[in-house]
C-alpha cells in the first residue's frame, strides 16, 4: 500500500517499487546496489550480515504461516508420514528462504532425513502452485499457501511453519541511507505505519487496489480481503516495531544451521545481529502518534512459556491460533491520547 497510497510521493520522495518472487531474489539485487531498500524473511537476511552487505533492519512485517502442503488425493496426512519414504519423498521448495528452515527445523523434530527419507528440490512458487507430479509436496507461504488451500483447493496443509520458525519479516535499508539521508529512512518508517493504519481502515478498497495488480487480477476479491485480515489487520500495528535481542535469540538457530552446513563464510554472533538493526526510525514514528514501543514481540502472550531454540513452540499468537484480531489500543499501549478512525483513545 505504500506503492499504490504514493505515501513516499507524498513525503517528497520519488520511489520505485518492483516485485520480487523470492527473498533469495531480492538479496542479490540489494547486494548488488540496484535497490536501496527491501524485504525479506529472517533466512536470506542472514546471507546480507554474512557477505557483510551494509543493511540495517527498520522494521518488521507481520508474521507469515509457511505450509507443507500435499494434494487432496495424497495419503499423508502428517510429517511423520514420511518416515521411511522409498524412495524419498520429494519435496518441493525455494532453497534458501525461510520456507527451508521451516521445513529442516520441522523435520527434524518429526524424525525426518533430508536426503534418506526425504529429498529437497529448488522449486519456485509459481511451479509450487501446480504441484507438478513426482513431489510428494511443496513448501509455500502464504499468499500462495493460501491460494492452494482456500482458493484453488487443490491441496491440503499437513503442517504448518509456527510451532518450528517464528518468521520474521525483515524491511532493512542500506547504511548509507541512514548516513546521508536519515529523513528518507524515517519517511519510510512513517509511510509503512500509516500503510498498516489505513489497511484499518479501509480494507475494501484495499481489495479493490490490490485486484488491480497484474498478478492478483484473477484471484477473487473475496479471497483477497481474506489475505488482508489474516495477514495485516490481525496482529496490533505496533509488531512493526524491530525487537533486536529477540531475535538474536531466535535467529540464532538459523546462524548456527547455516554455519553446520557450510553456508556461512563467517561466523556471526548473536551481537552481529542484533546490531543490524536500526529501531530508532519505528519508534520515533510510534512516539509522534502516542504509541507506547513494546518491549517484546505482540505475539507473546504474556507468561509464554516457549524457550527460544527449543522447538516445537508452545503456542503464540499467530493466522493458525487466532480467533480474532488482536485488539489495539489495549492498556498499555498507550503514552498519550490518540485519535484514529473518529474515535478517542487515552492511555
Amino acid at each position: 500500500m505504500v506503492d499504490r497510497l504514493d505515501l513516499l510521493g507524498k513525503r517528497g520522495i520519488e520511489a520505485k517499487f518492483t516485485s520480487f518472487n523470492s527473498g533469495p531474489d531480492l538479496i542479490e539485487a540489494f547486494t548488488a546496489r540496484r535497490i536501496q531498500f527491501g524485504g525479506a524473511g529472517n533466512f536470506p537476511y542472514h546471507s546480507l550480515l554474512d557477505r557483510k552487505v551494509p543493511a540495517r533492519g527498520i522494521l518488521n512485517y507481520p508474521l507469515l504461516t509457511h505450509a507443507v502442503i500435499v494434494p487432496n488425493d495424497s495419503p499423508l496426512k502428517s510429517l511423520k508420514d514420511l518416515k521411511g519414504s522409498n524412495p524419498p519423498a520429494v519435496i518441493g521448495i525455494v532453497t534458501g528462504s525461510s520456507a527451508e528452515f521451516y521445513f529442516q527445523a520441522a523435520a527434524a523434530a518429526n524424525g525426518l532425513e533430508i536426503g534418506k527419507d526425504v529429498i529437497l528440490k529448488n522449486l519456485p512458487l509459481s511451479e509450487q502452485l501446480q504441484l507438478p507430479a513426482g513431489v510428494a509436496a511443496v513448501v509455500p507461504w502464504d499468499l500462495t499457501a493460501s491460494l492452494l488451500t482456500e482458493e484453488r483447493k487443490t491441496g491440503r496443509a499437513i503442517d504448518t511453519s509456527h510451532p518450528y520458525s517464528i518468521y520474521e519479516g525483515i524491511g532493512f535499508v542500506r547504511q548509507e541511507l541512514i548516513d546521508g539521508a536519515p529523513d528518507v529512512v524515517q519517511a519510510l518508517a512513517d509511510s509503512f505505519v500509516e500503510a498498516a493504519l489505513w489497511l484499518r481502515l479501509h480494507p475494501d478498497e484495499a481489495v479493490k487496489l490490490l485486484h488491480e495488480h497484474p498478478s492478483l487480477k484473477t484471484v477473487p476479491e473475496e479471497f483477497l480481503a481474506g489475505q488482508i485480515a489474516r495477514n495485516n489487520n490481525l496482529f496490533k500495528p505496533t509488531l512493526l516495531l524491530p525487537q533486536p535481542a529477540f531475535w538474536a535469540a531466535e535467529n540464532e538457530r538459523i546462524r548456527a544451521w547455516l554455519k553446520e552446513r557450510g553456508r556461512l563464510t563467517r561466523d556471526l554472533s548473536a551481537a552481529d545481529y542484533a546490531a543490524s538493526y536500526a529501531p530508532e526510525f519505528v519508534t520515533a514514528t510510534f512516539a509522534k502518534l502516542g504509541w507506547k514501543a513494546p518491549k517484546t514481540p505482540v505475539y507473546l502472550p504474556a507468561g509464554w512459556t516457549g524457550t527460544i531454540g527449543s522447538v516445537p513452540y508452545p503456542p503464540y499468537f499467530n493466522q493458525v491460533t487466532a480467533t480474532a484480531p488482536q485488539p489495539f489500543p489495549e492498556p498499555g499501549d498507550l503514552e498519550r491520547p490518540w485519535r484514529f478512525g473518529g474515535k478517542s483513545y487515552t492511555p
